[in-house]
C-alpha cells in the first residue's frame, strides 16, 4: 500500500473526530450508569438525525437517496451502523471505558482480514503500521488482562462491534456510493434507530414513563447527538469513503489513546506506563502509513 497524503479537510476531520470520539468513551460509560444503553443510544440517534437535517439544509445539501441504492445502503449500514453501535453500547455497560475502547480500536485487524477475503492491497508500510497499532493495543491491555477476564460478556460484545465495524469499512470501499457523507450518514441512522428503538423496548422497556429526564441522563444524549453522530460519524464516513481501508482505519488509533487519557482525567482510570508506550507506537504506525515517502 503506498503512502497516502492526507488533505487539510481530512486532517482537521481526524483531529477532530479524534477529540470527540475520545473523550465520549468516559461519556459513554457515565451515561450507562444512569440511563439503560439501549435507550441511550437511540434517543442519541433520534436527536442527532435532526441536527443532521438541519445542517443539510443550511448547507443546501440534499438529504435524497435514489431508490437504486437502498439495497446497497443497507447492506452498508448492517456492519457499519447496526452492528458497531449496538454491541458497543452493550459493551461499555460491562466494561471501563478505556478497555471498552481500546477493545474497540482493535479494528485495524478486521478491516485487514476482512480486505484480504476482497483481494484489498495491504503493502509493507500497511503491515508495519497494523503491527505497531497491534503492539499498541497489547501495551493498553497489559495491565487490564485480570480485569478483563472478570467481564467475559463484555469483551465478546466489544470484539463483535469492532469486527463489525471492520468489515464495514471494507465494504464501503469494495461497493461506493456517490452521496454527500451526510446524506450517507443520515440515511443509514434510520433503520439503526429502528433496530435500536427495538431493542429498547423489548430488553429495556422503553416507553414513555422511560424517557430521560435527568441532566445526567441528557446532557451525554446531546453531547453525543452534536459531536458523535452529527461531527464524527458524518467525518468518519468522509475518511472511509476517500481513503484506502488499512489508511482509514489506522488514522483512527488515537481515539482509544485519548480514551484511556479521557477516563483517567474523568473517571479516575489512572492510566500506567504501557499508556505512554503505545501512544508513541501509535503515532509511528500513523506515520508509517499516513506520511507520503520522499521524492527525489
Amino acid at each position: 500500500m503506498p503512502a497516502v497524503r492526507l488533505t487539510l479537510l481530512q486532517l482537521q476531520l481526524l483531529l477532530g473526530m479524534t477529540v470527540v470520539w475520545g473523550i465520549n468513551w468516559p461519556v459513554m460509560k457515565y451515561a450507562v450508569t444512569h440511563y439503560t444503553p439501549l435507550s441511550f443510544r437511540f434517543f442519541c440517534m433520534f436527536i442527532g438525525a435532526f441536527i443532521m437535517w438541519g445542517l443539510a439544509g443550511l448547507l443546501k445539501v440534499s438529504l435524497r437517496v435514489p431508490k437504486a441504492l437502498w439495497g446497497r445502503m443497507l447492506l452498508l449500514c448492517l456492519p457499519n451502523m447496526i452492528g458497531w453501535h449496538v454491541f458497543c453500547v452493550l459493551a461499555v455497560k460491562e466494561l471501563s471505558s478505556g478497555r471498552a475502547a481500546i477493545l474497540g480500536y482493535t479494528m485495524p485487524v478486521w478491516t485487514v482480514l476482512t480486505g484480504l477475503l476482497f483481494k484489498h492491497p495491504v503493502g509493507a508500510r500497511g503491515w508495519v503500521g497494523l503491527a505497531l497499532a497491534m503492539v499498541a493495543t497489547l501495551l493498553l491491555l497489559s495491565s487490564e488482562f485480570n480485569a478483563i477476564a472478570g467481564s467475559p460478556l463484555g469483551v465478546l460484545l466489544m470484539c463483535i462491534a469492532a469486527s463489525s465495524w471492520g468489515l464495514g469499512t471494507t465494504l464501503i470501499k469494495r461497493y461506493p456510493v456517490d452521496l454527500h457523507p451526510l446524506a450517507f450518514t443520515h440515511f443509514m441512522m434510520w433503520p439503526t434507530m429502528v433496530v435500536m428503538g427495538t431493542l429498547a423496548v423489548v430488553l429495556e422497556g422503553l416507553g414513555p414513563q422511560h424517557l430521560p429526564s435527568t441532566w445526567p441522563q441528557i446532557w451525554p444524549i446531546l453531547y453525543n447527538a452534536l459531536g458523535v453522530f452529527a461531527f464524527a460519524q458524518v467525518g468518519w464516513f468522509t475518511l472511509a469513503k476517500t481513503l484506502p481501508p488499512v489508511a482509514s482505519s489506522l488514522s483512527v488509533m488515537m481515539i482509544p489513546v485519548v480514551g484511556v487519557m479521557a477516563g483517567a482525567f474523568f473517571l479516575g482510570e489512572a492510566p500506567h506506563w504501557p499508556d505512554f508506550a503505545a501512544l508513541a507506537l501509535i503515532l509511528t504506525a500513523m506515520v508509517v502509513v499516513l506520511l507520503p515517502r520522499r521524492t527525489a
